[in-house]
């Protein structure tokens, strides 16, 4: 079970989602102090506000949350995804979702952090698993995205083509999948040579990871994800404000191996096949080709 899910049972906080047209129907389901505290908090009905309701005991009564109307031009189905960085530390239910799978599946993607580099202290802001919503399953796609965006996160000086490689390793040996990884030059130079030519002349060797699981025979599914572990798209060429982004020029990479970790954690029947491109874009030339090229500059 994912850590910030918790089992029907427990003592939950509700979470009432409340838009323009159902707020006057919901007056009645709340204590009238708790209602004058709402109104002197300056809560109104609309998409992402908020409002926390004290009970009379110096605890919280209940959580209104404003979201869309049903008519509304414009839906967020991951409005609920802004909960866990507005809400205090506790254990919190939803009162009345209209999908309740969807908006569980966005107050837990709302409540990651990336913790690798600086820690943060834990704040603990768990949801019961709502009725009729699969804990298991539901676990195993926060698992996945949570795994993809850890990748996707760290920077290109510690996610190279190595570190992607180790990835694909661990989740290979935690489902019993088979993979290999070509990483000879010549190889690649005569069967992949765009892999080859992008990574040819930087620090950490490209490779290509192909990994494959599944029953022999089933319908055959290949994921194929780009993992350029940085790209500065040519020399000089891209500002700065979107060189802070080439760290994630590796995310399908990241997708696929959370796509796969998925698949196989549902025990789908398929022949799995996974391929990732593995380089690192160092925009320098091969020590060949800078010499030919200061030659002619000095013709």
């Amino acid at each position: 079970m994912h850590p910030t899910l918790v089992r029907a049972g427990a003592a939950a906080v509700p979470i009432w989602f409340v838009d323009q047209a159902t707020w006057p129907d919901l007056w009645a389901q709340f204590d009238e102090k708790a209602l004058r505290f709402a109104t002197a908090a300056g809560f109104e009905p609309k998409p992402g506000r908020h409002a926390i309701l004290p009970d009379g005991e110096g605890g919280l009564a209940a959580v209104l949350f404003g979201c869309e109307t049903p008519d509304a031009r414009a839906h967020d189905p991951f409005l609920a995804g802004r909960l866990p960085g507005l809400l205090p530390r506790g254990v919190y239910r939803f009162a009345n979702p209209a999908d309740a799978k969807l908006s569980a599946l966005a107050f837990t993607l709302g409540a990651y952090r990336f913790t690798r580099y600086r820690s943060e202290p834990e704040k603990e802001v768990r949801l019961q698993i709502p009725e009729g919503v699969d804990g298991d399953d539901l676990s195993r796609t926060i698992d996945a995205v949570w795994f993809a965006r850890d990748l996707i996160n760290t920077p290109a000086n510690d996610m190279g083509p190595g570190d992607i490689e180790t990835a694909a390793r661990s989740l290979a040996g935690r489902y019993g999948a088979e993979i290999r990884t070509m990483t000879d030059t010549e190889s690649l130079a005569e069967y992949f040579p765009l892999i080859h030519a992008v990574g040819r002349a930087a620090e950490h060797a490209p490779r290509l990871i192909d990994m494959a699981w599944g029953r022999d025979g089933a319908p055959r599914v290949t994921l194929v994800g780009k993992g350029v572990c940085f790209d500065s798209g040519g020399l000089d060429l891209k500002p700065e404000t979107s060189m802070r982004l080439m760290k994630k020029d590796m995310a399908g990479a990241a997708s696929v191996l959370a796509l796969a970790q998925m698949i196989m954690g549902r025990g789908i029947d398929i022949e799995l096949r996974v391929l990732i491109p593995a380089v690192e874009n160092a925009d320098r030339p091969p020590p060949f080709a800078r010499s030919t090229s200061i030659s002619r500059a000095r013709d």
